[in-house]
């Protein structure tokens, strides 16, 4: 349904590349990234990296569900993050980190 809202807003320039993002899996950007959280959480039971910039890659959003961040306050979390992704994030806009440990 969010593809629907925003797909009527956009102006006809702007249309294709919203129905290739709507039907496509993942931009290269989000591959990238994720193919990086993975190889440094290798425990991670959740990962989800989004392109929220409209496919640009300027500003992502990572969710990430680890037993790696068990015992480790948010700020300590998100800079296992930031650490991980600090090449990456030089190129960036900006950066929102979710992150959480699995329940049992």
């Amino acid at each position: 349904m969010i593809c629907v809202s925003r797909f009527l807003r956009m102006n006809q320039g702007g249309l294709a590349l919203h129905i290739r993002r709507c039907l496509s899996s993942q931009t290269d950007g989000e591959g990238r990234i994720a193919r990086i959280l993975k190889e440094k959480f290798p425990l991670a039971s959740s990962l989800k990296v989004v392109d929220i910039s409209g496919g640009c890659g300027a500003m992502y959003e990572v969710h990430i569900e680890s037993n790696e961040f068990k015992g480790k306050r948010i700020i300590q979390q998100h800079q296992l993050v930031n650490q991980a992704l600090k090449d990456e994030i030089a190129g960036m806009h900006g950066l929102r980190i979710f992150t959480d440990v699995p329940q049992p």
